[in-house]
């Protein structure tokens, strides 16, 4: 598909996606809307199991499972033996964090302001239970995380440094490789929660320089529910294990011991569903059909006219920090739970997120906010949605 995304681009896939015709969805950062292609090759293997048995079913169709590792690692310019599939997010990044074995009384982890809850979550107990401590790194003036600041906190206690590169509360796109730069020249692992970023954003990790990054499928990438990528450099892999592991994970040997994978399958199970991941290659095809580039222009194009648009809401603030913005556009309404301004326009059929304190505490703390509606935009959303978005919000305030 060339670039920029014609009428009739945007048109035949929309049509190629059932969820664009009952409702008028504007919450892709929490999941997005699968093709119909991807919907059958969900069914088409829960068919098989049915038929045949799901064990019989799996091994036939274990290249085309198999193959969404090969396109992850085309998506994320990785090597496929660098990709394990895994549940979501948080479990590739939970799993991970939770390899890299125990902490020592005094070791430190830098974060930015934004990250996602549920890898504090896990941080957090480690620290309690160890003794670590977790420094927040500055935020620049746009409200990115300083790379500068960041050079300037870094001491031998340092064992690593986690990124959220697209924050669940807002547009902002953190500089991930600015970042990079700065965890390789002092040797520090760097984690990133890729959850917004993979399938909106072209993602390159070796320019970008992290050792694990973890990302969900379901969102801009329009994979199943269920599905996520879990990225490991190769040379960091053999600094991990595991806490929990499986006969696939580490099978073991004649001698009666277990041996760790030498490549990210050892992040993986014996037990998966094969019709999930043949949907997820089947999304990850068609994500670099398109061509991440064209979805990252049509996306900004959407959110910068949608951000516009709201903005000339007297009664709506734009809450989006950074200077480059994702497509996922922050707002609130002057006197309206966000909760109930969700319910009032899914009345409407209109589908919108909501994301409170839990989501980036440290953000939402730091900018007194309890919570902000989400309107965030896919390459499938059209001018015609957004104009019915904004023409609603400004009934509703009136």
């Amino acid at each position: 598909m060339s670039a920029p995304f014609t009428r009739m681009d945007v048109e035949a896939l929309r049509a190629q996606t059932p969820g664009t015709h009952g409702t008028v969805h504007f919450n892709h950062a929490s999941a997005s809307l699968p093709s119909s292609a991807t919907l059958r090759a969900i069914t088409d293997h829960l068919e098989r199991e049915a038929t045949h048995g799901p064990m019989e079913a799996g091994a036939a169709a274990a290249d085309e499972a198999d193959q969404a590792r090969t396109l992850a690692a085309a998506l994320l310019n990785a090597q496929p033996d660098e990709i394990a599939l895994t549940g979501g997010t948080s479990q590739g990044w939970g799993t991970a964090f939770a390899a890299m074995g125990e902490w020592r009384a005094g070791e430190r982890i830098l974060v930015g302001r934004h990250e996602w809850g549920g890898n504090l979550a896990a941080m957090y107990l480690a620290a309690r239970r160890n003794g670590v401590s977790i420094d927040v790194i500055p935020s620049d003036v746009s409200g990115a995380v300083d790379p500068e600041a960041l050079a300037a906190m870094l001491d031998e206690r340092v064992r690593l440094i986690a990124l959220t590169w697209l924050p669940a509360n807002g547009g902002l796109i953190n500089p991930a490789e600015a970042i990079g730069k700065v965890a390789r020249r002092h040797r520090i692992p760097y984690f990133i929660d890729a959850a917004q970023a993979v399938g909106q954003l072209p993602v390159d990790v070796a320019r970008i320089g992290c050792d694990v990054l973890s990302t969900a499928c379901r969102k801009a990438l329009r994979g199943p529910r269920g599905t996520g990528l879990l990225y490991v450099r190769r040379d960091f892999l053999h600094r991990l294990t595991p806490p929990l592991v499986d006969r696939y994970s580490a099978p073991i040997d004649a001698h009666g011991a277990p041996i760790l994978r030498e490549d990210a399958g050892r992040f993986e199970s014996a037990e998966t569903s094969v019709a999930l991941r043949c949907g997820l290659a089947n999304a990850l095809r068609e994500a670099l059909t398109i061509g991440v580039p064209d979805i990252r222009a049509r996306i900004d194009h959407l959110a910068t006219r949608l951000r516009e648009q709201l903005s000339e809401i007297p009664s709506v603030t734009l809450l989006d920090d950074g200077v480059e913005r994702s497509g996922l556009v922050a707002f609130n309404a002057a006197g309206r739970d966000a909760h109930r301004l969700q319910s009032e326009l899914a009345t409407r059929g209109i589908s919108i997120g909501v994301s409170g304190v839990p989501y980036t505490p440290l953000d939402m703390q730091a900018r007194k906010l309890n919570q902000v509606a989400r309107a965030s935009v896919s390459y499938l959303n059209d001018e015609s949605e957004i104009n019915h978005l904004v023409d609603t919000l400004r009934a509703l305030m009136r």
